[in-house]
């Protein structure tokens, strides 16, 4: 499997931006489509974005649409969530994960194969 570790979540203010990024390690990373997460308290774990192997295509959730933008740099073996004009209700922790289908955009959770620990992204009113 691969190992992925999150960073960059911190607080923000709202209309803020953050970038959050995921470190790979452990196997190609080339071979994996990433995709991002998020889980506020007390709600289930939900899909944000994923991006295919080659970064050539990308989905990304209703509620994100138009601010956050999903990115990789392969030969970093780094996946990127550029997130924009930040509301309260983005506050969660954020999950990047690894798809061994390196050409799916999969929106659930059980389709992945590897998760990282998770960074908090905490946007204030």
């Amino acid at each position: 499997q691969v190992q992925l570790v999150e960073s960059g979540g911190r607080l923000v203010e709202a209309g803020g931006s953050l970038r959050l990024s995921c470190a790979a390690s452990g196997r190609t990373f080339s071979d994996y489509a990433m995709g991002w997460f998020r889980q506020a308290p007390g709600k289930e774990r939900e899909f944000v974005a994923a991006i295919n192997w080659s970064g050539g295509r990308t989905y990304y959730a209703d509620s994100v649409k138009g601010r956050f933008t999903i990115s990789r740099d392969n030969a970093k073996n780094t996946a990127y969530l550029q997130m924009n004009s930040l509301k309260p209700e983005d506050t969660a922790v954020y999950y990047c994960a690894a798809d061994r289908d390196q050409s799916g955009l999969a929106r659930h959770s059980i389709e992945y194969d590897s998760w990282g620990q998770g960074t908090q992204v905490t946007v204030s009113s």
